[in-house]
């Protein structure tokens, strides 16, 4: 949440500076970025919101929890970034392109820019040092983590705020080039090409959330780590099936079938699943176990969920 928060003062106090420059100066590449200051202050709110929501309890209503709600705030967020920054960018600066050539004197605009960029340095600083540190844990490439964290906040974070970088260098591309040329046309472009990344990361953001929300499988670490676990309890003689969902940010649902070692009567071996699903839930990542007897004579349909072959693997968690 701290990263979260960090973003929402920094986009506040520049999307301020930036609509006031923009209001002195006419730059369509300055009223860019404001609309993309403005769209992500208002998704940071959405993003507080999801984590909030996404910390309450499961109930009688909910067995799962509320997780997911992470994913359907994170996706309002993501429509805002799109229909606030990436549409109002890319109209203002087509209705630029024709525009007759202006304001040139951009001194002030280029300290507002800077100063964005040093305070979304620092909030692109914290969020990447989170990544950093997932993507050790998850032993993974930075860019493998992203597409793979279960954690909505963090990936919108993050990749917002490395677009507000990269615009805001567009930004100052187009104005200089206008002040050079006296053209107004590079900075109407200025502000279509900050619009186009927005759109850009707003799609990426909405697909990856979308996936959570109808189901995203748990990634290949945590599968393996809870299979393994399975496997080397002496009172499992085979695991039969196994899947695990993602419901919420490191949190997953697990169903799977197995085959108890000897012949125990009915009542007997519910009780050993209900304790295998006890120690299951007691793991850190797992919401709800849901364990039953495999089908007699019905062979093992374990692989991997991502369609691999069956390897040995290590792990010490099963939430991503």
């Amino acid at each position: 949440m701290l990263t979260v928060v960090i973003a929402l003062a920094a986009n506040v106090a520049i999307a301020v500076l930036k609509s006031i420059v923009a209001g002195l100066t006419g730059s369509a590449s300055m009223v860019a970025e404001a609309a993309h200051s403005w769209a992500d202050a208002g998704n940071e709110v959405f993003l507080l919101i999801a984590e909030k929501r996404a910390e309450k309890p499961a109930d009688r209503t909910h067995p799962l929890g509320f997780g997911r709600e992470a994913y359907v705030w994170s996706m309002i967020a993501a429509f805002g970034l799109f229909a606030v920054g990436a549409a109002v960018s890319v109209i203002h600066g087509v209705q630029s392109l024709g525009a007759e050539e202006g304001e040139s004197d951009y001194l002030w605009a280029y300290v507002v820019l800077g100063a964005a960029f040093v305070l979304e340095g620092i909030s692109f600083t914290q969020a990447r040092r989170q990544v950093r540190r997932g993507a050790q844990q998850a032993d993974v490439s930075h860019a493998k983590f992203l597409e793979i964290t279960s954690n909505p906040t963090l990936r919108a974070v993050y990749f917002e705020d490395a677009a507000a970088l990269v615009g805001i260098l567009i930004a100052v591309a187009g104005l200089g080039l206008h002040q050079a040329t006296g053209e107004p046309v590079y900075d109407a472009i200025g502000s279509i090409l900050v619009g186009i990344l927005l759109g850009f990361v707003a799609i990426y953001l909405l697909r990856r959330n979308m996936a959570f929300l109808v189901g995203q499988i748990a990634d290949p670490r945590a599968y393996d780590t809870v299979l393994e676990w399975l496997r080397e309890r002496p009172e499992v003689e085979t695991v039969s099936t196994l899947h695990l969902e993602y419901v919420g940010p490191g949190k997953v649902f697990l169903v799977g079938s197995v085959d108890l070692v000897g012949d125990d009567p009915e009542s007997e071996a519910a009780e050993e699943l209900q304790r295998l699903e006890d120690h299951l839930e007691e793991r850190d990542g797992i919401a709800r176990a849901v364990l039953s007897l495999a089908a007699p004579g019905r062979p093992p349909r374990i692989g991997h969920q991502d369609g691999s072959e069956d390897r040995e693997v290590d792990g010490n968690n099963a939430g991503g």
